[in-house]
């Protein structure tokens, strides 16, 4: 069993992701950490928040904070829900449970992924919280079907559907690593390997890790050059927005859609009848070079105009980048990464520790704006150049 020792004294999510570094063989990091091509987006999404500045206003009395706001008609204890993130098992045993544990404990919703390493119903078994499943279009619509039939079966409140991924981005980093997605070892992992040995004897004693949900689906990349691209090998590259209608008409829980940045897509979805629209360039993992989600986040807020909830992922690696976000018209922020760096790390404490630390900054950022509710965070904080 891996040592926590540093977990709790961390002090910020990028000390979290060095301490998931050191405990992680380099391509199995990269996995996780890297994005596509020339990582633009990537380094684009939080350079974009540090562009954005804050206009606070002093002499308010901020003694007492309320950080909890509506998320999807209930109670969320933070602007906060967990994204969905594919196969975290990889990097350490048991992360899928321990991070929905982790959300749930912290009164904030978790997704699950298509991709996960623990099923629909483990999950629902586990971690008995604000659950959303997460599909990912397949080719086999039978089998995608099935999935919807047992999120619901598991009592799942929302389905999110992500539509930014017709193919898999060019993950470079995974190229140069020979990383497949479900993993397959050579010879040169093996070495590197042999650093972490912590992380191969937890691999050698649990066995390795089950896309649990795919089981029984194809998913095997079939050459070195089709690795970059082999997480979306089996997504259909043919959908559109008469199948996702029909995938609304069918589904009767609220639905999200993640995956939107134009201002004219987030118009359709709200008069479709989505329920929240989730501003993400995926990360940087799909195409690299797209614009920041919380640069885009305004034009979506404007045209969506109240008909659906907005919220945003992407480069949130800051109590104050959930302010922000706030400030321009998010109802609420999703974080992927970080949650993954803490159970890393340190399992459930880990991740636990990762959604205080967003907690415990968001609260100080409000104070020092002079905000006491997540309902007064408004676009007056945010500065704007007049010259």
């Amino acid at each position: 069993m891996w040592k926590q020792r540093g977990v709790s004294n961390a002090c910020s999510i990028g000390e979290l992701r060095l301490l998931a570094k050191r405990k992680l063989p380099p391509g199995i990091f990269d996995f996780f950490d890297g994005a596509a091509e020339d990582e633009v987006s990537l380094e684009e999404n939080i350079q974009a928040f540090r562009r954005l500045r804050l206009l606070p206003r002093p002499l308010v009395d901020v003694s007492s904070v309320d950080l909890s706001t509506t998320i999807l008609g209930a109670r969320s204890e933070l602007p906060i829900a967990i994204a969905p993130t594919g196969g975290p098992g990889f990097g350490r045993h048991g992360s899928d449970g321990a991070i929905a544990r982790a959300a749930a404990e912290a009164g904030i919703p978790y997704t699950l992924s298509t991709s996960a390493t623990a099923s629909i119903e483990r999950i629902a078994r586990e971690a008995p919280g604000r659950l959303w499943f997460q599909a990912y279009i397949l080719r086999n619509r039978e089998f995608l079907n099935g999935l919807l039939a047992r999120a619901l079966a598991a009592d799942y409140e929302a389905l999110m559907i992500t539509v930014d991924l017709p193919v898999g981005g060019k993950r470079e980093r995974d190229a140069r690593n020979r990383m497949s997605f479900p993993f397959r070892f050579s010879a040169r992992h093996l070495r590197d390997f042999a650093f972490h040995p912590r992380w191969l004897l937890a691999m050698a004693r649990h066995g390795m890790p089950v896309i649990e949900n795919l089981i029984g689906l194809e998913t095997q990349a079939t050459s070195a050059s089709r690795i970059a691209s082999s997480v979306g090998r089996s997504y259909d590259p043919s959908f559109d927005w008469d199948r996702l209608k029909e995938m609304r008409d069918n589904w009767p829980r609220r639905m999200i859609v993640k995956g939107i940045l134009h201002p004219d897509d987030a118009d359709c979805l709200a008069a479709m009848g989505i329920d929240a629209i989730v501003v993400s360039n995926h990360g940087g993992r799909q195409l690299d070079g797209s614009v920041a989600p919380i640069d885009a986040l305004p034009g979506v807020v404007a045209s969506v105009a109240g008909r659906a909830e907005v919220w945003m992922d992407s480069g949130v690696r800051r109590g104050s980048d959930v302010v922000k976000a706030c400030a321009l018209g998010a109802s609420a922020v999703l974080i992927g990464r970080a949650t993954l760096f803490g159970a890393f790390a340190g399992l459930e404490e880990g991740a636990s520790r990762a959604i205080t630390i967003f907690a415990d900054e968001l609260e100080r950022t409000m104070q020092l704006c002079g905000v006491r509710t997540v309902g007064e965070i408004g676009s007056g904080l945010i500065f704007r150049d007049s010259r």
